[in-house]
């Protein structure tokens, strides 16, 4: 039953997240139309990354290590006490999250400079950024509450109004971007728009659930104790990731050494990138922590592991594929979604270049998902925090090896490797933690599932590059190809990923 629960509760979030996902790449398309990887492209890029980095410190990553788990555990033993404790968590978030904002607006310029000391050389695109950052910090007020909600709702296995959510983000973002045209001031409005939405359509749930609010703040409530316990290695964890962004950002900026449009590059093509690690990766984890959680806090640690290995082989079935078409179609896609207008051949040979060394990486980090929310439903929070210290070491060093050689294209394989390590490190801890984790049968899926996927990619490079093919029709023959060549390798994952999707009511 969890096998089936996860692949369904994984389905609607991946349903959901594919269709924010082509919104987002309409709003994309549009950014770069208007704006291309030029001085208000990347003034965007660097304001709106400031308040989603903060949204992962204190909104989205802690929800999902530190609430889930303990909300899960009320769930199903103290039922009487969970609305009780929700409350609790509600309040201490609305304070916490109020006085960010507040800080975070006065200190606007502080935080740009640290951030993006390349846009220095370049007063107005400096100026434009403080002011873009400042109008968008109660962004993270409203986002991080919307993570408490999809938190709660998460909790009760409720999937579908959160995952539906940042649809409607993006779909602000369109109008008001289609409405103000190149002004960039379109763009912020969308942005804060979006964040009252995607709150908005989550509220009458969480009432239907049976919330009632109530102010009542109890630091001292053994919960929200052990919650903040849980939480702080995550912060502490996110604050390792994002100063890895930061020093990403910052070594982006600097136009002599890795070109001009570095920042705005590297966000075009992690949004590409984030593309199948949103639907797949992050959706199999979202979707599998609340039956780990159950499944540790029994005392089943095999049914825990078979969970665990179930979830690696279906992201390596997924993502693997995923990852080879876009280091081979890199150019193309990258042409197809965004070159015009300001966006230019330019823009698009910078970007494709850095999506092939961030697709190296793919299946580590939808891994790493999968793997954490193990940890998390263990209620151990503090060992990804370590390898997450460990690989923004690893990550600086080779930034600043492969920045020269390689350009912006060294800052995504330095990520990418980081990457691969932050995987092996937590798989082998882990293993060590509850014991064996089935790694025979993951790694000889994840061999299977390669050669497949390279046969796919030898398909994909004939019929792009020599017979010059619709990249649509590629990409179709390519899927197909591949579904072929996984049972010529005898796949298993295929077959029963086929077997329940033909089989379920």
């Amino acid at each position: 039953m969890s096998k089936k629960h996860i692949i369904k509760s994984a389905g609607t979030i991946g349903f959901a997240t594919v269709i924010s996902r082509v919104l987002g790449f309409v709003r994309d398309i549009i950014i770069a139309r208007y704006f291309g990887t030029a001085r208000y492209a990347e003034a965007f890029v660097v304001a709106f990354r400031i308040p989603n980095m903060l949204r992962d410190l204190v909104g989205e990553g802690a929800t999902n290590a530190a609430f889930v788990p303990v909300l899960s555990e009320y769930a199903v033993k103290k039922k009487e006490e969970f609305w009780e404790l929700a409350n609790v968590i509600l309040n201490l978030l609305l304070v916490t999250l109020s006085a960010i904002t507040v800080a975070g607006i006065f200190a606007s310029p502080w935080i740009v400079r640290f951030m993006a000391p390349g846009f220095l050389d370049d007063p107005e695109k400096f100026a434009i950024t403080v002011k873009l950052t400042r109008l968008m910090f109660p962004y993270i007020l409203l986002i991080g509450l919307t993570a408490y909600t999809m938190g709660v709702l998460n909790s009760l296995k409720h999937f579908s109004a959160p995952a539906f959510g940042p649809c409607l983000l993006n779909i602000a973002i369109i109008i008001c971007a289609i409405i103000w045209g190149e002004s960039v001031m379109g763009l912020v409005s969308g942005v804060l728009i979006g964040g009252i939405l995607q709150l908005a359509v989550q509220i009458p749930v969480l009432y239907k659930k049976g919330f009632k609010f109530s102010f009542a703040i109890k630091l001292n409530h053994p919960a929200a104790n052990k919650i903040g316990t849980l939480m702080l290695p995550r912060v502490i964890g996110s604050c390792m990731y994002q100063l890895n962004l930061f020093i990403n950002t910052i070594l982006a900026s600097l136009s002599g050494v890795v070109g001009s449009g570095g920042v705005a590059a590297l966000y075009y093509a992690n949004r590409i990138f984030q593309f199948p690690l949103a639907i797949f990766g992050i959706a199999i984890a979202q979707a599998a922590l609340p039956t780990m959680s159950r499944e540790a806090l029994e005392k089943e640690p095999d049914k825990l592991k078979l969970t665990l290995s179930f979830s690696l082989r279906v992201i390596n079935f997924i993502i693997i594929p995923a990852s080879i078409g876009l280091i081979v179609l890199a150019v193309p896609i990258t042409k197809t979604l965004f070159e015009r207008g300001k966006f230019d051949q330019y823009s698009t040979l910078i970007t494709a270049n850095a999506l092939v060394f961030y697709s190296i990486g793919l299946f580590s980090y939808s891994g790493i998902k999968i793997l954490v929310s193990c940890f998390y439903s263990l209620q151990d929070t503090l060992t990804p925090v370590k390898i997450a210290g460990a690989s923004l070491l690893l990550n600086i060093a080779l930034n600043l090896a492969l920045m020269f050689p390689l350009k912006i294209g060294g800052l995504a394989l330095a990520a990418s490797i980081s990457g691969i390590f932050n995987f092996l490190a937590l798989f082998f801890i882990l293993r060590n933690k509850i014991g064996p984790l089935d790694g025979r049968r993951i790694l000889n899926s994840f061999l299977k599932v390669l050669l497949a996927s390279l046969a796919m990619a030898a398909v994909i490079y004939i019929c792009a590059f020599k017979i010059n093919l619709n990249l649509f029709i590629v990409i179709l023959i390519a899927m197909l190809s591949y579904v072929g060549a996984t049972f010529i390798f005898d796949v298993k994952e295929a077959k029963e990923f086929l077997s329940w999707a033909s089989t379920r009511k």
